[in-house]
This record gives C-alpha cells, structure tokens and sequence, in this order.
C-alpha cells in the first residue's frame, strides 16, 4: 500500500478549506493545509466581516440623524477613515488568529506557502520548493474579483478588495455593477458621506431578487441621493491630470470621481493551480467541475466553495466540506443540499430572502397567494423618516405550503435566518397565522398578515 505524508491534504484556507482539515484532524487524519496569503478567506480577510463593520459604520450618519426625534441633541459629527480602517484590520488580524489556532489544535500542518499540484497524489509547496504526498487533496480556493481586463483603464480602478485598504475616503466614487456586492459598497460610500453613483447595465438593480425588493430597494437608493445609472456600462476609464478619474459611459456621458469600484462578479482561483497536471477538468470560466459529492474527475480531488462556481456564500462552502468530510473519511455519501438556503443584502435598507420569488414560484406553482405588507417600522416614526418596509410571503394554494419569505427593511438579515427554519420545514400559512406575534415588533407582520394581498393563476395575477 502506498504511503503518503498526508491522509488529506487541501489547497486554500478560506471558510471550507479551513472546516474540513480542522475536523479532518480532530478526526485523526493525518492533514496538511496550504494558504498563501493570510488564513480566513475571502469572507474573513476582504470579505463579509469587513464588509459588515463598514455598513456598521456607514449606519451612524442616519442614526445621527434620527436622533433628534428621540430627544437627544447630537453635536457636530465627524468621521475619520483611518480610525475605521485600524480597528477593522485589528479584527481581522484577531479573526485569522482564531482561525490558526483551530487547525494548529487539531494537529494540522499549516503551510504558508501558494501550492499547486503536480500530479494526482503530489502538491508542490512554493516557498520551500518541498512536493509533499496526499491520499485526499481539497481543492479551496475560492475566487476573486473580476478585473474586467477588456476595460480600458481598468488599471485604475479597484475592486471590493481594494475598497477594504484606501488610503483616503474619496470624496466622489462611482461604483459599476448591479449585483448584491455593488449595492452594498454604494451604500456604505453613500452612508460615510461620499458622492457615490451606480452604474449598471440592467434595469434595475439586484438581479434573481424578488421584484418587490429590487424596485423597492433602488427607489430608497435614490431619495437618499445614491445617483442610479441604468442601462449604461463604463466603456473607458482615463486618469486626468489632477489625479481624479474619468469614467466614460456607454450613453455618451462622462463621470468624474476620485475612485471607480468594479464590482462585476467573480472568478475562481485557479490559474497556476497546476489542475491539468493532475487531469482535473474546468469549465470555461475556470470553475472546477464537480459531481454532486464534490468529487472532481480525478477520485481521490474534491473541490468546496466559490472555486467550483456552484453558490457563492461563505455558509455554503462550509456546507459543503462538511458533506465532503462524510462522503471521503466517514463512508456516509453526502450531497449538499441547496434548497432553501437563507441569504441577506446588507443594503441600507438590508434585505433578508429565502425561497422562491414570486417569478419563480409562478413558473412553478399552479395557484399562489400572496402576502404582502408594506410600512413605516416603528424605529422610523418620531424622527420622521418616510422610509419603508415591505414582507412578503408565498404561498403554493395547493398545498399552503409557504414557498417564499422576502423583507426589506431593519433587521432583515436576521430575520431571513429565522425564516430559513421555517421554509426548510416546509410550514404552511396556518402555521405561522398560529403562531403567537412578538409585539411591538416589525417581524409580527409575519405571522399576521391573515388575508392574500392577490392571487396569481397559471402566472398571472388575479386581484
């Protein structure tokens, strides 16, 4: 029998890399991980734990606002970006530790090196020039930005990463994209006093979200002063002589700012992976190609998280190294299971979804109700402020069945997770019409909102 230095080897040490080799080696296998950067991944090191500590931050201009309505006299407010910046990478720094001493706890050879693959079985370690052996090799890691190269200028710009390191707050930002990272960097901008404007090249905003929140949402954007461009790209990026930018649009317009933001999807880090060499098979994005355990076309190769292009949240990845932990050392074949999976936009308002929208549950369902409330959240009364919530619920009339559960509005986020119980349980609208209302509370909207706001048959609506 061949002997390898390692029961299970895994490249990248981001959320699922990290979870499968920390319970690979309280397991008692033999593990080894190679990261090359810092230990977290995307959503801990550029990712969404900064993201959130900046929406976090950006929250305060408005509740600084509001707080007069309460009664309290707020003075002359300021904000200072290195102070943010410091105590975000104090965190991260503190996170990653966290991170390190999980695996180094349970027994797993960290490597701080980039690795590659030299054939099935062997990983060559970069910074020594060591190739080591592995019976089981995970591939983790993650994707990144996309630099969009066919822009010109796009030297000039950044992208999400970027955002996390500036120097400076830049006074004027313009921000291309439509899509859930672009929505919450224009926010944050906006939220810390920046002159920020949106491009995208849709309709509207926040594409495969439920109409009712992507209209809602784009119109609060706006009256709070986010500049909404759709319908153009950027088709050039010139640097003027005053250091400032220029973004030229497809519309014929011009954009002048300190910053461009391209937020326009992500790619997955597999170049120089050394995944040929091994005879593991990629898409035409560069995704690995996975069966539905994870499994690559090589056997003994597995892949977890955005690296395989299949959904790209950090809870998910995770998910699936659980699955893979099952299916390669517990002889217990798992597939992960993507139905139903709860997920939030922290936009200002914060969008909290799970299920179907109700384009997808029309395409779907014969006869649905629907239950809509919109309103003004308590919090929102004394200063004043006009903005709105909106819920929603679907609901399959054949079998009450809720199929769809979408808020907009404060504490969303939160309250997806919760509904995520609900809809994975498959409860019906009696079971939340039984169930008791938390009151006051915006999220009892949920539980009493007893008659349909429509009806849609065979996809089309019936008042």
């Amino acid at each position: 029998m061949t002997q390898f230095d390692y029961d299970l080897f895994v490249i990248g040490g981001g959320s699922g890399g990290v979870r499968a080799a920390r319970l690979a080696g309280a397991m008692g296998k033999r593990v080894g991980l190679a990261e090359e950067f810092r230990m977290g991944g995307t959503c801990v090191i550029r990712g969404c734990v900064p993201k959130k500590l900046f929406v976090y931050a950006s929250q305060y201009s408005e509740h600084f606002e509001d707080a007069s309505g309460y009664g309290w006299s707020v003075g002359e407010t300021s904000f200072d970006w290195p102070t943010l910046i410091a105590a975000k990478d104090k965190e991260i720094a503190r996170l990653e530790g966290l991170y390190r001493k999980g695996l180094e706890s349970n027994n797993v050879r960290v490597h701080d090196t980039r690795a590659r693959l030299v054939s099935r079985n062997e990983i060559l370690l970069e910074a020594t020039g060591e190739t080591v052996t592995a019976d089981q090799i995970l591939i983790a890691v993650g994707g990144r930005p996309n630099l969009h190269d066919a822009l010109p200028g796009h030297e000039y710009c950044i992208t999400s990463n970027g955002a996390f390191h500036l120097e400076a707050l830049p006074k004027a930002i313009v921000v291309e994209g439509g899509g859930y990272i672009a929505v919450e960097f224009a926010n944050i901008f906006h939220g810390l006093g920046v002159d920020t404007t949106l491009v995208y090249r849709g309709q509207k905003i926040l594409g495969g979200f439920d109409e009712d929140l992507r209209d809602h949402l784009q119109e609060t954007m706006i009256a709070k002063g986010i500049k909404v461009i759709c319908h153009q790209v950027l088709e050039k990026v010139e640097k003027r002589a005053d250091g400032r930018l220029e973004g030229h649009l497809s519309g014929g317009d011009a954009l002048v700012a300190d910053q461009v933001m391209l937020a326009l999807g992500r790619v997955p880090n597999t170049e120089s992976l050394g995944l040929h060499h091994a005879g593991v098979e990629m898409d035409q994005r560069g995704a690995v190609i996975v069966d539905d355990y994870s499994r690559s076309s090589v056997d003994n190769i597995w892949a977890v998280g955005d690296v395989t292009n299949r959904v790209q949240l950090t809870p998910v990845a995770i998910h699936e190294a659980m699955c893979f932990l099952e299916t390669a050392f517990k002889d217990n074949p798992t597939k992960p299971d993507y139905d139903t999976i709860p997920t939030a936009v922290f936009s200002q308002p914060e969008i909290g979804t799970v299920g179907l929208t109700e384009h997808q549950a029309a395409g779907k369902y014969a006869e649905l109700d629907v239950y809509r409330a919109s309103f003004r959240p308590m919090h929102n009364i004394l200063p004043d402020r006009q903005e709105k919530m909106i819920m929603k619920l679907i609901v399959d009339v054949a079998s009450r069945v809720v199929v769809g559960a979408h808020v907009i509005g404060p504490g969303a986020g939160e309250m997806a997770q919760l509904l995520g119980i609900s809809l994975k349980a498959r409860c019906t609208k009696e079971d939340f019409d039984a169930t008791m209302a938390v009151h006051p509370t915006a999220s009892e909207e949920l539980v009493t909102m007893y008659a349909p706001t429509y009806r849609l048959k065979d996809g089309e609506r019936i008042d």
